[in-house]
């Protein structure tokens, strides 16, 4: 599943260079700098270069009561912005030194941003949390932000919750998930991308949501109402996450919808991931349950 995973959030972190930075950008600077930023401040490589904003609030933050910027803080959110990808620990290091050096600092939404990426792609989802709420307090309708919260919280639950904790998460969780829904489909397309690429931008937002509340629906034995939210996230993403296909799967063989069941873990089955076994023999148990037990249209 690791190496799936891996796959699967490569895919956020393209969207994410694309779009989304300049997105939190637009959202926490309504006015301009005091000082003049260097003339080239690229934020993931090329591809985020002449991105017009992709926001529905920008202006919305008060931006006039933080400190100026000066030539040493450009600077710093420049080494921040260069650091590659591939060395996220030490991304995320020169954040968290960038935000204790400038903690009013007018970036500081654009390197929770990235923070709430690296986190979750290094599975440390407690601090994701943590930086996509301070994310959120300063860019609302961060689209992406929100449907990373809304679809990775309710997957780490650990056993120690309260029934009233984890109630808590699961409400947050779906508004997360719902807010980045009614954001997605209204986003302004930015210059300098193609209408396929905002497309598949838009469609990652929106998979990666409705994985969420399928979740949520999981998670509170609402299957029936779990099966279309994770039919429209595999449809949405072209490259579906097993962990989907698997909830489907058990999903369908919760509503006795024995076929569907079978076609889902046979998905989530084809898929090099750590839940091969597993579905496999959930191919077994439901072609077992469909032979002994009626189906139940949908």
């Amino acid at each position: 599943m690791k190496n799936r995973s891996k796959g699967i959030w490569a895919a956020v972190f393209l969207v994410a260079g694309m779009l989304c930075t300049k997105s939190v950008r637009a959202q926490t600077q309504s006015t301009p700098p005091t000082s003049t930023p260097p003339a080239s401040t690229p934020a993931q490589g090329d591809k985020d270069k002449g991105v017009a904003p992709l926001t529905m609030d920008a202006g919305s933050t008060g931006v006039a009561m933080q400190p100026p910027v000066n030539a040493e803080e450009d600077a710093a959110i420049k080494v921040f912005r260069d650091a590659p990808l591939s060395d996220m620990p030490k991304k995320l290091k020169l954040g968290d030194d960038f935000l204790t050096k400038y903690p009013q600092s007018r970036y500081r939404a654009e390197v929770y941003s990235w923070q709430v990426k690296g986190y979750m792609a290094s599975g440390q989802i407690e601090k994701m949390g943590v930086a996509g709420e301070k994310e959120l307090e300063l860019a609302p309708n961060d689209a992406q932000t929100l449907a990373i919260l809304g679809s990775m919280l309710p997957r780490s639950m650990p056993p120690s919750m309260t029934e009233e904790q984890k109630q808590k998460l699961l409400a947050e969780a779906e508004n997360f998930s719902k807010r980045a829904l009614e954001l997605a489909p209204t986003l302004p397309k930015p210059t300098g991308i193609t209408d396929e690429q905002f497309i598949a931008a838009k469609n990652q937002i929106q998979a990666m949501a409705y994985g969420g509340l399928g979740l949520v629906a999981f998670r509170r034995a609402k299957y029936t109402e779990a099966i279309p939210n994770l039919e429209q996230s595999a449809k949405l993403d072209p490259n579906p996450d097993p962990v989907n296909y698997f909830l489907l799967g058990v999903s369908n063989e919760k509503a006795s919808h024995f076929e569907d069941a079978i076609a889902a873990f046979t998905k989530c089955a084809a898929i090099q991931n750590s839940l091969q076994t597993t579905c496999k023999a959930g191919i077994d148990e439901a072609k077992k349950l469909s032979a002994t037990q009626l189906s139940v249209p949908k």
